[in-house]
């Protein structure tokens, strides 16, 4: 009987989190948290970090951008391997605010105080962008390649 690593199956995990500062702080130390009990930290040292950069922004954005008072924001992440991919960690931040999609700043100016979030993202990430989520919601999602990808046959 072939023996299963963990890799072989895909694990999950979601938070919903309260849409102020405190809980993007929260979002962070339980994405670090979640990644470190996936073993990312030892095995993947670059991409952990770059994935807790991801969900630092993500959350900044969840809280700055689409928050609506009263209502939260949710974190999932998702490791998964696949034969076309190899293994990826999925990062998904949605909140209620389905009407302001992200957009790259065109323009930087030297003094600003924000506006970069994005482009550190795009920077980070293998793939990244948004999708709708019902009734008028968001999720803004980025991945990471883990592992080098299959060669296509021609």
């Amino acid at each position: 009987m072939k023996s299963e690593t963990p890799l072989d199956r895909p694990r999950s995990h979601t938070t919903l989190l309260h849409a102020t500062p405190k809980g993007a702080a929260i979002c962070r130390r339980i994405a670090r948290r979640q990644l470190t009990a996936w073993g990312l930290n030892s095995t993947h040292t670059e991409p952990f970090y770059s994935a807790l950069l991801i969900v630092a922004e993500l959350a900044a954005n969840a809280i700055t951008h689409g928050r609506i008072p009263g209502r939260g924001f949710e974190l999932h992440l998702a490791l998964t391997t696949t034969v076309r991919r190899g293994t990826t960690l999925r990062i998904e931040i949605s909140d209620p605010r389905g009407e302001r999609l992200p957009l790259l700043p065109t323009v930087h100016t030297p003094n600003s105080q924000s506006g970069r979030g994005l482009v550190l993202i795009s920077a980070l990430a293998d793939r990244w962008g948004t999708i709708p989520r019902h009734p008028n919601a968001k999720t803004v999602w980025a991945e990471l390649d883990l592992t080098p990808t299959t060669p296509e046959a021609p």
